[in-house]
């Protein structure tokens, strides 16, 4: 039951995150209303169990570094690896730019394809 509920919430999620990746505006206005009602949630809670402030803050670091969640919470790996490596920010990138990218990433795809093929076709040769 557990399983086919996560399930349903998985394509779901896809189908979603599909629709409104075209949506850009939409998506970040529902996904930033999503962030702050959670967090508005969390604070209740903190305030209705008389949570200190300042062991507020301790927890919260504490989870983030144990979960090695710190940095990218605060800045996020994706601006650390573009920073890293130069690149531009998707508002930035031109169309071409983009279907470069789609281009170049359905060919990675395709070689990794072949290459899983080619990998299974060794290990059933070698069991037998």
């Amino acid at each position: 039951m557990t399983k086919r509920i996560l399930n349903f919430f998985d394509k779901l999620e896809d189908k979603m995150r599909a629709k409104l990746s075209r949506l850009p505006m939409i998506y970040a206005f529902l996904g930033g209303v999503g962030v702050v009602l959670f967090w508005r949630g969390v604070w209740h809670f903190a305030d209705d169990i008389h949570l200190n402030p300042i062991l507020s803050i301790i927890i919260g670091s504490i989870i983030l570094l144990i979960i090695g969640a710190f940095v990218s919470t605060f800045i996020g790996s994706r601006l650390i690896l573009s920073g890293l490596s130069g690149e531009k920010k998707l508002t930035e990138k031109t169309k071409s730019e983009i279907d470069t990218e789609e281009t170049e990433i359905r060919k990675l795809q395709s070689t990794l394809d072949r290459v899983e093929k080619e990998v299974k076709t060794i290990q059933s040769e070698v069991e037998k």
